[in-house]
């Protein structure tokens, strides 16, 4: 066909659509390419190859045969010579007066590429560089053309005040930073283009009265809708904007002070990595570069840290390396983002280009294949090791652009099928499925030994399951992948959180510093919400928690550093959703896990009473109590998920906490009451009844308790307050309630009940001893009886007061009872409690027929018509049954069966209050389930219901018997 053209004539024609230099940096290399010979000599002697490659992609099929036009007009002439009139073309289509028939005309010429680029390259005519820079050519001048016909749009519909000219481009101010494989001129067959589109809005030429923001937003979105929007014709590209500055809650187009203000932040290195590649390709390209030139310190760090070159190496340590026992498959394979794929490639260099570069500019070279040559001859990277990855990169993205021949999708994955696998192994020009399949494995392999080799001996960042990637702003399917076989029912919503961290959204990841730090705890969280067997719900409950933290560096180094305590936290977040929420609500109670004595023995906390009365005021006595209480639960609650605790101990170690809490703000109460009202001489003490009487309290028992005084002689009215002692102790009464109950800033501390005293709430809130001993000396019903079974001095002021209203206690518990009226009272209030507070269902281990309830009463009743004879009188239930049967004073039998059933709902008791709000696991996961069982000494949940009915069952039956007919 003669000589080829001189490159600046061919592309003359598209005048403001692509300026000289973009088109000599779009087509340096199809010069390499010219060929004196017409293409279609060429081609018709690979014809007997290229039939039957045709017939294996329906997509080029298509192209070639529903318009016949189309393929003779492309055969005419040299493929160099049909892409120049493609461009031509493409820049009428900016000056066409009608946008419906520019945007047909860019599909048009659209379909002309792909059949162009596509025989060019099956034919062998071209090689990947020249397909790619046709490609990338073509799409350059198509996104000048869209944003030409955008803008005149806008001019005509008032929006813009008028059409630039020259070098400022349609839209003055305005520019488009072309990133990805578009800005290094590697686009691929059926790729979208990855575009950021920024403005100045001093320079943006909105109309009089146009907010600048949304006009430059809207004529972005008519721009991307010009080439993406799907019509018969097709489409022109899928315009990918979400690169710029944090997608989700910014507009389309950004200002430049805004895009700056972000990368300053909260920029990350796979950004700086993205950057690479950019260049300015449309609109105000001088502003453009002008950007790119004031941002370049961001993407090239002259002095980088250990941290800082530590989370760049993340980037490709994130990848999982396969082993020599991990095969790696052509079927299904993924030639972009799979093991030994094109990331890798690109990751390999990137990663040393982001370290080096700031240092060496000849490092910055935009594609691929030319950073890696520049590393090779530096001496950065060993020569074999770039011919290797040089080699593989033009195999994988050749066999790429065949898997997107055949249905023009933007898919890098081989086929599963064997079937659909020999059409790419027949565009890639294989006779056989089977060579082609030997030789896509041996390329992975050689990739993913050469990239495994950057990081040996390093942290791995990703998992045993496979890739942890969370760079970019797609969803990896590598990653997604593998948190589904991590057990992740949910895994789009986990990586989307994974990555908004990323981006600064919460405060422990607001810092540089933080997000270095959840690069390297992101795959040990995952892995330990893996663990638990209920992920999403253990993540879940961890990203609420994480969310909270005003800032995480702290927190997250103490999980780095300690493994097994991330796993123990998470493990408990799946277990224990009410756990979760207390943690979620109050991330400082974490802090007690500092503490080296945290997992040791559970201690009274002795301490605490002292504490309490050294602070400045009453509310900050209030707000101490609630912190400790909070971090000492936790502590007891830990434990008891752990299992290193029984109901028992926990029982112990929750009434501990309260008796040193009541005692701590007793003291502060009083002295309170004494500096409102004058100091009384006279004696106070608080009795317990209740869980907290009987040392048996849980993680959400409340509090009942009585006030107990005896005024000193000649002392009933305060001097200079005309107080009564009852009035006097009635105020101490409320303000001790008032320390118990009341929530502050801190929080609350429990429920308190104060209606088990004489006369319940009709009584005075404070009770004389005088009163309280004749009250229960001929007043008190049986159920005041059965409640004070359980009654116990926490607190007092003196000893001798406590002694004595411990005597008082007994001496009312054991006088002589009718055997018979107390056993019928007995029976009609727990029918009274059935009818007015029945089970909430069948994990009530309480009102239930056979729970706590029942034993409680039976234990107290045997005690209460023993008492007068000497009897043991135990406030604990589990101590009282088998004081009873040392005793001999009920059947063994009948004990034993009560015993076992207090025994396995108390302990299941304590794990549901720890765990749950309501106490039914019923719809919890497996993890807490199994737990459950585990407490209740079977293999599973359903072992588990069938022991507590047929115990529970025992335990009403033996209850009945142990109260004598009428």
């Amino acid at each position: 066909m003669g000589d080829r053209q001189p490159l600046g004539e061919l592309m003359r024609p598209c005048g403001p659509v692509i300026d000289a230099r973009a088109a000599e940096r779009a087509h340096d290399h199809l010069a390499a390419a010219a060929q004196t010979r017409g293409w279609a000599d060429r081609l018709e002697l690979a014809w007997p190859a290229l039939a039957p490659a045709l017939a294996a992609a329906p997509y080029l099929a298509a192209l070639a045969m529903r318009t016949p036009d189309r393929l003779r007009r492309l055969l005419a002439a040299a493929p160099e010579a049909s892409l120049a009139d493609l461009l031509k073309r493409l820049g009428s289509c900016a000056a066409e007066p009608r946008v419906d028939i520019a945007a047909s005309e860019l599909r048009e010429l659209k379909a002309r590429l792909h059949l162009l680029t596509a025989l060019a390259d099956l034919g062998g005519v071209w090689g990947l560089e020249q397909v790619t820079a046709a490609l990338t050519g073509f799409a350059d001048a198509a996104v000048a053309a869209a944003l030409s016909l955008a803008a005149r749009e806008a001019v005509e519909q008032g929006r813009l005040a008028r059409l630039g000219e020259g070098p400022q481009g349609p839209v003055p101010g305005l520019f488009v930073i072309a990133m990805g494989k578009l800005g290094a001129f590697e686009l691929n067959y059926s790729s979208d283009i990855d575009i950021i589109v920024l403005f100045e809005p001093g320079a943006f030429p909105a109309a009089p009265g146009v907010d600048p923001v949304p006009a430059a937003a809207r004529l972005t979105e008519r721009m991307a809708s010009l080439l993406q929007e799907r019509t018969p014709q097709g489409y022109v590209f899928r315009v990918d904007l979400r690169l710029r500055p944090d997608p989700p809650s910014t507009p389309v187009a950004l200002s430049v002070a805004r895009a700056f203000a972000y990368y300053e932040s909260v920029g990350q290195n796979w950004e700086r990595a993205a950057f690479i590649k950019a260049r300015a390709m449309a609109g105000d390209i001088a502003r453009g570069q002008a950007f790119l030139d004031e941002l370049s310190p961001f993407i090239w760090r002259r002095n980088l840290d250990y941290a800082a070159i530590a989370d760049i190496h993340s980037i490709k340590r994130q990848i999982h390396v396969h082993k020599v026992d991990e095969r790696i498959s052509a079927r299904g394979m993924d030639l972009k983002l799979g093991a030994g794929g094109i990331r890798e490639i690109e990751f390999y260099a990137q990663t040393q280009q982001l370290i080096l570069g700031g240092r060496h500019p000849g490092l910055r070279a935009r594609a691929t294949l030319d950073a890696l040559s520049a590393l090779a001859e530096a001496g950065r990277i060993e020569p074999a090791a770039a011919a290797d990855l040089t080699h593989a990169y033009d195999r994988l993205r050749g066999w790429e652009h065949r898997v997107q021949m055949i249905g023009d999708e933007q898919t890098h994955r081989l086929p599963e099928a064997d079937a659909e696998r020999r059409r790419i192994a027949a565009l890639a020009g294989f006779a056989e499925l089977r060579g082609f399949d030997a030789a896509v494995v041996k390329v992975l392999n050689t990739v993913n030994r050469r990239y495994a080799a950057l990081f040996a001996g390093e942290e791995p960042l990703s998992s045993r399951f496979g890739s942890l990637v969370f760079t970019g702003v797609d969803d990896d399917p590598e990653t997604l992948a593998t948190l589904m076989r991590m057990g992740f029912s949910e895994p789009v919503k986990a990586s989307a959180s994974i990555r908004g961290w990323h981006h600064g959204r919460i405060g422990p990841t607001r810092t540089e510093r933080g997000r270095e730090l959840l690069t390297r705890l992101a795959p040990r969280l995952l892995e330990a919400a893996a663990a638990t067997g209920a992920a999403d719900l253990a993540f879940a409950r961890f990203g609420d928690f994480f969310a909270r933290l005003s800032s995480g560096v702290q927190i997250q180094s103490l999980f780095l550093a300690q493994p097994d305590l991330l796993a123990l936290v998470v493990r408990i977040m799946a277990f224990a959703p009410r756990f979760a929420a207390t943690l979620a609500r109050n991330p400082a109670t974490l802090d007690a896990l500092i503490d080296p004595g945290f997992f040791g023995p559970i201690e009274a906390p002795l301490d605490l009473p002292p504490l309490l009365r050294q602070a400045a005021s009453f509310e900050e006595a209030m707000d101490v109590a609630r912190r400790a209480r909070r971090e000492r639960a936790f502590q007891i609650g830990v434990q008891v998920l752990e299992r290193t605790v029984g109901a028992p101990g926990a029982g112990r170690a929750f009434t501990a906490l309260a008796d040193a809490l009541i005692e701590g703000l007793a003291w502060v109460s009083l002295a309170e009451a004494e500096r409102a009202f004058g100091a009384f001489a006279g004696e106070a003490a608080v009795i317990a009844l209740g869980k907290c009487g009987s040392r048996e309290m849980t993680a959400q028992s409340d509090l009942d308790l009585m006030t107990l005084y005896r005024p000193a002689p000649g002392d009933e009215v305060s001097l200079g307050k005309g107080l009564s002692g009852d009035t006097f102790y009635a105020r101490f009464t409320q303000r001790l309630i008032a320390a118990l109950s009341t929530y502050s800033v801190e929080g609350g501390l429990y429920d308190v009940d104060m209606q088990l005293r004489p006369s319940g709430t009709k009584g005075p809130v404070a009770v004389s001893m005088a009163a309280f001993e004749g009250y229960y000396a001929g007043e008190a019903e049986t159920w005041e009886l059965l409640a004070m079974t359980r009654g116990r001095v926490v607190w007092a002021t003196t000893p001798d007061f406590a002694a004595q209203a411990g005597r008082s206690i007994e001496a009312a518990l054991r006088r002589p009872r009718d055997a018979k009226a107390t056993a019928r009272d007995v029976i009609a209030m727990r029918a009274l409690m059935k009818r007015e507070r029945p089970a909430a269902g069948f994990w009530d281990m309480k009102l239930s027929d056979g729970g706590l309830v029942d034993i409680e009463f039976a234990a107290q009743h045997l005690q209460l018509i023993h008492a007068a004879a000497g009897g043991p009188l135990r406030a604990n239930t589990g101590e009282a049954l088998a004081a009873l049967a040392e005793a001999d004073l009920a059947p063994t039998a009948a004990l034993a069966q009560l015993s076992e059933a207090w025994s396995l709902q108390q302990d299941l008791s304590q794990l549901l209050k720890i765990a749950l709000e309501d106490d039914d696991p019923s719809g919890e996961p497996k993890p807490l389930k199994a737990l459950l069982a585990q407490a209740g000494g079977v293999r599973d949940i359903s072992g588990l219901t069938g022991k507590i009915r047929r115990v529970r069952g025992a335990a009403l039956r033996a209850s009945r018997t142990l109260f004598p007919t009428p």
